[in-house]
């Protein structure tokens, strides 16, 4: 049997616990032993966590010691997957640059906060988004500094309504990544539990997941 480890803490806007409540079912309805952890600690078992087949963190803001890092990041670079959306991991540990380079990008402004927008796919042969298309939103757009290396599958583009000067802007959604031997996917949609009612981005969550699994 395949295991997954959620890691639920930090900001407790972001609904983790909630949230991990969405996605534990699905994995588990696909042969996935299922835990859910509340602290950081849990990155520090160097054994457990090469033992992981998936580590979804949904940790908003907060704080990671080095060694609780280094944990992370050295199971990553085993062969774990990693996965993830909205700030739950990439609005985590502002000072942590090492955990941002993983990730692939970092979180900086949602102008307007909670506004309608639109999801435009354009990878349609990737197994993540494909028989998928452009869909709406009505949460925060995510404006991101992101690695130029990622693997884009999904972007939106920002009105420029609440900040004039990035209209026109297409900022990355939805990408997947490598590190070390392991796969990274990440997806900006989910600021509450909500959010994932919209079809597509449960959809996009549950197929990232199971892509990023060892």
């Amino acid at each position: 049997m395949k295991s997954a480890l959620f890691v639920c803490g930090g900001w407790e806007g972001h609904e983790p616990e909630k949230c991990a409540a969405v996605f534990a079912p699905i994995l588990e309805e696909n042969g996935y032993e299922v835990e859910i952890s509340t602290t950081l600690d849990t990155y520090l078992d160097t054994e457990k966590m090469r033992s992981l087949d998936l580590v979804i963190p949904i940790w908003t803001m907060g704080t990671i010691t080095d060694q609780q890092e280094k944990g992370l990041r050295e199971a990553i670079e085993s062969g774990v997957g990693l996965a993830g959306w909205h700030g739950g991991m990439a609005d985590s540990f502002r000072h942590s640059i090492d955990y941002q380079f993983m990730v692939g990008g970092q979180w900086v402004a949602h102008p307007g906060n909670i506004i309608d927008y639109q999801v435009n796919i354009i990878d349609h042969e990737d197994p993540i988004t494909s028989g998928l298309e452009d869909f709406q939103m009505h949460s925060e757009q995510y404006y991101m500094h992101v690695d130029p290396a990622n693997e884009v599958l999904a972007t939106t583009t920002f009105a420029g309504d609440h900040v004039p000067w990035i209209e026109g802007n297409t900022i990355p959604v939805v990408w997947k990544r490598q590190w070390g031997e392991g796969r990274v996917f990440y997806c900006s949609l989910g600021h509450v539990a909500k959010d994932f009612e919209v079809p597509e981005a449960k959809e996009i969550v549950k197929r990232g997941m199971l892509w990023a699994s060892r």
